[in-house]
Order: C-alpha cells, then structure tokens, then sequence
C-alpha cells in the first residue's frame, strides 16, 4: 500500500519528480563516465608500458635490475629458455641486449638506453614496430653487415640529433672490460610513441650488432616474456622462480612499475571518494527539494494524520517517494552512460590539445575510456540509498506536523 500510494504521489508534481530524477539521472552519468575514463587513462598508462619495454615478466641476471652493468648478462640461457617452454600462459619470450650508450651525429649528441632485439621475437611482444613514423622497423632478413647496422630512433631523439632517414650516427658503449665499444649505424626508421621519454631516450639495434658493439659474443641481458593474460603475471613469475636458482631476478610487471600499480590501486579507492563527493551534493539538492514538497503537501499530510495514519507509514512513505526517484534516476543515468561510452570506446576522446602533457606521463593523444562491472554496481547500489537518506530530514519535518495546524494550513 505505501508503495502504490507514494508511486501515485510522484506523479501528482511531474515537474517537481522530474527535477529531482533529472539531477539524479546527470550524477549517475557523470560518476560512471568519469571513473571509465580515469581508469581508461590508467590503463592505458599501463598497457602501453607493458606492450612496449617492460613487458609482464623479466628474466635477468640477480641483480641487474638495480644494476644494469654490461657484464651483468643471463647465464645458461638455453636452460633458462627450456624453463619458460615448460610453463604454462607463457605466450611469446624476446631475448634483448640492454646497455646505456651515446649516440652521436655530425650536429649533437645524446645518452640513449641501447636495445638489441631479434625483430621476429619482439614482434610478438612488443608493438614498437606499430609506431613507425617514417622508414622501415628492423629488418630480419639475412645477416649482412648492411642489415646489422640499422637502427630504428625516435622522432624527438631524430630531431636533436637532426638526423633523418638514412643519416649515419654512431653509437658507443662501454664493453666488459672496461673499454669503449663504438659502431657505425644508418638510421632506418623513425617512431613516435605515445611518451615523449620513450622518443627521446630509446633506440633499436638487431640482436646480433648490440651483441659486437657490446663484445659480449652470443650472451643476452633479458628475456622479456608475454603472458596469454596478465592476470597470471605474479603466479607464472612465481613458478619461474622455483625452477631457477638465485642466480637469475625474476620480475613481473608489477615489480617494474610498482609506482604505476599503485596509481591503479590508488585510483580504486579515489573512485568511491569521487562517488561520495557526488552523493553528498546529490543528498542535499533532495533535501532542498524534498522540502519543497513538503511545505507544499502540509494539508495532505495533515488529512493523512487526522485519518489515523501512523506516523511511522508517513515517514516511510517519503522515503519510499525518495527512494523510487532513486531508482529510476540511477538506472536511466546509467543507460544513458552506457550508451554514451560505448562509441567512446571504440573511437576514444581526442585530448590532442593537451598531447604535451600526456606524453610526459605515458599516455597518447586519444584516451579509451574503460569502464569496469565493479564501478558501474557500486553506483547502482549506492546512489538509490543516497537519495533515501536526503529524504529523512524532510520525512522527518513531516511526522512532526501538528494535524489541527496541517488541516488549517494555507
């Protein structure tokens, strides 16, 4: 019965009902579309780090992880590689030579972080092949000097250096025995990637000339691994661990990028503060109006009283007329979010204007917002509550109505 009557109730003021669902249907919407494109510009963060340098797991020598010394490569790689055949989710492994270098051109300078890939392994972990810019990635075809001495740079990097496709630079790094390895390479290609960082510190050799610019023979400093799903990243790298003694660091993304993870953990927990920022403004605006209504319906209420209503069945009456709007406000500001992100996360929201400032934190130009099951339910079951609780100020204002002074009211 309390039901029915405070379904009928809404109804009798459509403007007044449709105000107060209206500024519940624009807080739904604007909480699930923001925590979907926070956590789309995290993401993404993440995801293009993991798909360009770090990968989900690393295998090092111990220690080379805080230490990358040229003489600190893997030892017994084959055994370290039949561990990985061995373990399963394991989609693709890249073996990589990695050093600090200086690269030079006729015009400038520059200290740059030398990696050595195989072109065909690393196309299955990586997508820097993907933002070539101008030019040609590392080729894989035949071992000739010519081939080995390509070298793929960014665009920032190419234009410090003022060097362009085809331009000769020369790179240098220290060998293990202390001396100073130098090789002439021809630029190749030129990518531009979603971090400013990443184009102006990293450069790509073949396998084979960072192994002769290093002198370091056949021996590799990583195997970077791909996983079928990153949610297996801690397990595979725990079970990796039990196979190989402590001569090898074995490390997830999670261990790599400890600052990004906590920024998505972070996140998670900002978003209930984003949603309880919204719900306090939400709890006041029905306050104000349920007020209104109120003071507006003080003869009804009072013939309610005189009737032998129980003050208890009017309280619950206005929260019930609070909590429908609720409802209805929160399911249609969800539709209309969902329907709102769905083109959204196809084509993704061009931010070009600020590219500068998301480079510096690893995010491209276009973000892809994401919206997650777990963000959309909290707001389902918390905003209809919300608007129950700006309800019992007013409820309350109501039962305390005197039946003579509510009858006689004008």
């Amino acid at each position: 019965m309390i039901l029915k009557i405070a379904w009928r109730n809404l109804w009798r003021n459509k403007r007044r009902s449709i105000i107060i669902q209206s500024s519940v249907v624009v807080g739904v919407a604007a909480i699930i579309l923001l925590d979907s494109l926070s956590n789309g510009m995290l993401v993404q963060m993440l995801n293009n780090q993991i798909n360009t340098s770090v990968a989900h797991i690393q295998i090092h020598k111990n220690g080379f992880k805080d230490n990358k010394l040229v003489k600190n490569f893997i030892g017994e790689p084959e055994k370290v590689k039949s561990v990985i055949d061995r373990t399963s989710h394991v989609k693709a492994y890249s073996e990589r030579v990695i050093s600090f270098g200086l690269i030079s051109s006729a015009s400038n300078s520059s200290g740059v972080y030398i990696n050595g890939i195989d072109p065909d392994q690393e196309s299955k972990v990586s997508i820097m092949s993907a933002f070539i810019k101008k030019g040609n990635y590392i080729t894989s075809k035949g071992n000739d000097d010519k081939m080995l001495r390509e070298i793929v740079i960014g665009e920032k990097l190419a234009d410090k250096l003022n060097v362009d496709i085809g331009d000769k630079v020369v790179l240098l790094s220290n060998t293990p025995d202390g001396s100073i390895g130098s090789d002439l390479f021809r630029v190749s290609g030129i990518f531009k990637t979603f971090s400013s960082e990443i184009d102006n510190s990293l450069v790509y050799i073949p396998l084979k000339s960072a192994q002769r610019l290093l002198e370091i023979g056949d021996n590799i400093h990583e195997i970077a691994l791909i996983l079928d799903d990153y949610k297996f990243a801690d397990n595979v790298r725990d079970d990796i661990r039990k196979n190989l003694s402590d001569d090898y660091e074995v490390l997830s993304y999670s261990d790599n990028l400890p600052l990004l993870v906590i920024q998505l953990d972070f996140y998670k927990q900002s978003a209930y503060i984003i949603t309880v920022i919204v719900s306090i403004a939400l709890i006041f605006g029905i306050i104000n109006t349920m007020l209104m209504a109120v003071m507006e319906r003080i003869r009804e209420f009072g013939v309610l009283k005189s009737i032998g209503m129980k003050n208890s069945k009017l309280f619950f009456m206005i929260l019930t007329e609070a909590f429908i709007l609720g409802v209805s406000g929160t399911i249609i500001g969800a539709l209309l979010a969902i329907l709102i992100y769905l083109p959204l996360s196809h084509t993704g929201i061009d931010f070009s204007i600020f590219a500068a400032s998301l480079e510096s934190f690893g995010v491209g130009a276009i973000i892809y917002p994401v919206l997650l099951l777990e963000n959309v339910i909290n707001t389902l079951l918390t905003i209809p509550l919300v608007a129950a609780l700006g309800a019992i100020y007013p409820a309350y204002r109501a039962i305390k109505l005197e039946p003579v002074y509510a009858l006689r009211y004008v």
